[in-house]
């Protein structure tokens, strides 16, 4: 696909996507209830977001595909609007198949404080949230561009080409809930500050009240109660959290065992957060923690960077028997699950 239409950034794509989502629409019309169009969407808004539109090439590589002027923020805009239209229309199909399912928008959520109370901080938070966080949602759950998405069109000389019915396609295919990533969260400065953190997508400034992981992704289980109600106060649609967890290096002691109490903290602070949005009137339907089983970081390709609540016998060099070990977050949040959140 990227060779041939250089991904995303080709409209064809869109009726190839809506196809595929009508086989399996139908072949699970019976069996799956919930569906997300795309994973992780608005990594388009990012500069080095390509990888989300089926690894596009830069303009050099394959102009004559992609249709747009030769600018890569035009193109990566231009690929992200197939996408809107492309889960428009498979919202609206996947309704026509099965008037019960439940079909969902799912955004990597980038939880963004200002460094300080500054206003210009202040502000600079609030336009990535916008931008980073909600343009994307605001096109899949109000289905139109936001004003402010406009504005910065207009200012960085990006003109989203469309066809005549694009916009009654994505009023039309609104989807039904809302669905996110949530790892950590980052501060924000309209200085310059020296001072990185690492994160899911994006990094940003270290918060000086919060912890760390190993590979510095700031540990904020309030940051998931904030982005809960952010995003509800925003749309008022169900939400699920679809992917929550920390990544660290899992040691098998010699009995065997794998005692990893600082996984089991994290997500008792998240869950325990959770509960929190949901006494604050958040309508919160579904939580999903990454992982259940260790598997190569999709963020730095290693295998020691685990998430799962199952060990997996292989290392950074790819060497190991593959054996699966159950780690002691496993046996804590089969517990989790069996009593719905109560015993924590």
């Amino acid at each position: 696909m990227t060779k041939k239409y250089n991904g995303w950034a080709d409209r064809k794509v869109i009726d190839f996507y809506v196809k595929y989502c009508e086989t399996i629409f139908k072949r699970y019309k019976d069996v799956v209830k919930y569906w997300l169009t795309f994973n992780e969407i608005n990594a388009l808004t990012m500069p080095f977001g390509t990888f989300g539109a089926g690894a596009m090439m830069p303009p050099e590589g394959n102009r004559e595909l992609t249709n747009v002027s030769l600018n890569n923020d035009q193109i990566r805009f231009q690929a992200l609007h197939h996408q809107f239209v492309a889960s428009a229309k498979a919202v609206k199909l996947g309704h026509e198949i099965n008037k019960d399912f439940k079909i969902g928008c799912m955004i990597a959520y980038m939880c963004t404080y200002p460094l300080t109370c500054n206003p210009e901080d202040v502000l600079l938070a609030q336009q990535k949230d916008n931008l980073n966080n909600f343009l994307c949602s605001d096109v899949q759950v109000r289905g139109a561009y936001p004003n402010y998405a406009k504005r910065y069109f207009k200012e960085n000389n990006i003109d989203i080409i469309m066809e005549e019915n694009d916009e009654k396609v994505l009023k039309e295919g609104r989807v039904d809930f809302y669905a996110f990533s949530y790892y950590s969260s980052s501060c924000v400065s309209a200085k310059h500050v020296n001072n990185k953190t690492g994160g899911n997508i994006f990094s940003g400034i270290k918060n000086p009240y919060l912890k760390e992981s190993e590979w510095g992704w700031q540990i904020d289980p309030k940051g998931l109660r904030w982005a809960l109600n952010n995003i509800y106060n925003r749309y008022q649609i169900p939400i699920m959290v679809v992917e929550n967890g920390l990544g660290a290096v899992d040691t098998v002691e010699e009995d065997g065992s794998i005692n990893d109490d600082y996984r089991i903290e994290y997500l008792r602070e998240h869950i325990i957060e959770m509960k929190e949005a949901i006494a604050d009137g958040v309508d919160l339907i579904g939580y999903t923690p990454w992982g259940c089983i260790d598997l190569v970081s999709g963020t730095t390709g290693e295998m020691e960077k685990r998430y799962g609540f199952i060990y997996v016998d292989k290392d950074n060099e790819g060497k190991g028997t593959l054996k699966r070990i159950p780690k002691k977050s496993f046996y804590w949040y089969k517990k989790v699950i069996e009593t719905n959140g109560e015993e924590l």
